[in-house]
């Protein structure tokens, strides 16, 4: 019973795999990959960014995910790629550094 109240009060808002990923938006050598998602009827802004390296097809990733949450997919998508494209203005490669 406490692992089912734990998980109940800790599961809300944990990122739910299988969320589709959006169109990609190529921005700047980088791509923004939307991958919204579904929580209950609104969508949480999450994705990938993403930069080619080389010619062997290997891709640097950065998991993006933000707080905020939005009533559709379209604009919740819309809004990851904002705000990716801000955070590639300001960290530019720096978004792959191990922390």
């Amino acid at each position: 019973m406490l692992k089912k109240l734990l998980s109940g009060l800790f599961g809300q808002g944990v990122a739910r795999s299988g969320a589709a990923e959006g169109e990609p938006v190529a921005y700047k050598g980088y791509l923004i990959v939307p991958q919204a998602e579904d929580m209950g009827g609104q969508f949480r802004v999450s994705g990938w960014i993403r930069k080619p390296q080389g010619d062997d097809g290997e891709m640097l990733e950065h998991r993006f995910e933000r707080s905020d949450v939005v009533p559709g997919r379209e604009a919740c998508d819309s809004l990851m790629v904002s705000k990716a494209e801000r955070l590639i203005d300001e960290m530019g490669d720096a978004l792959f550094d191990e922390h």
